[in-house]
């Protein structure tokens, strides 16, 4: 009897050993321990708003962190357009990089220049004002998505 247990104790944690390395295996990898480098000329940039045509504003993803899909990214505007309310899932911070655009939330409009920042917590609603030929640099704290309030912009949304 005391072989049959140490038998099946054997089995055991055998059989725990292997779930455990197969469950380090399948884990997503850890974000590279290199630097990453990208210059502006070197962005892949696709339109947001298809639709819009060349009046579409742009996303150039710079980089998605495997195992906690948090992304930074750029959205440059050929034209003026006004981002009707909308909110993300997670955590957005914006800096103006080129351009001077109006955020608003919560009832308080906010003009942000080149260097300025803002923080938007998870599933609130804000919209923007983004002037032609402005570029954003974007963060979020886990994978970026749009969730359009009243659907997204339309050739009305378009400024001048």
């Amino acid at each position: 009897m005391t072989n049959h247990r140490l038998r099946a104790l054997s089995v055991v944690v055998a059989a725990f050993g292997i779930g455990m390395v197969m469950l380090i295996a399948a884990e997503p990898s850890a974000a590279p321990i290199h630097p990453m480098f990208i210059k502006l000329q070197d962005v892949k940039w696709e339109k947001i708003i298809p639709d819009l045509g060349e009046a579409s504003p742009e996303i150039g993803i710079l980089r998605v962190d495997r195992k906690t899909q948090a992304t930074q990214l750029l959205i440059r505007t050929p034209k003026g357009i006004h981002v009707r309310k909308h909110w993300h899932s997670a955590n957005e911070t914006h800096t103006m990089i080129t351009g001077r655009a109006v955020f608003e939330c919560e009832g308080k409009r906010m003009e942000l220049g080149p260097g300025d920042f803002n923080y938007i917590p998870a599933k609130m609603v804000h919209e923007a004002w983004l002037p032609a030929g402005s570029l954003t640099f974007i963060t979020v704290d886990s994978a970026w998505d749009v969730n359009w309030v009243e659907g997204p912009p339309t050739v009305a949304d378009i400024t001048k």
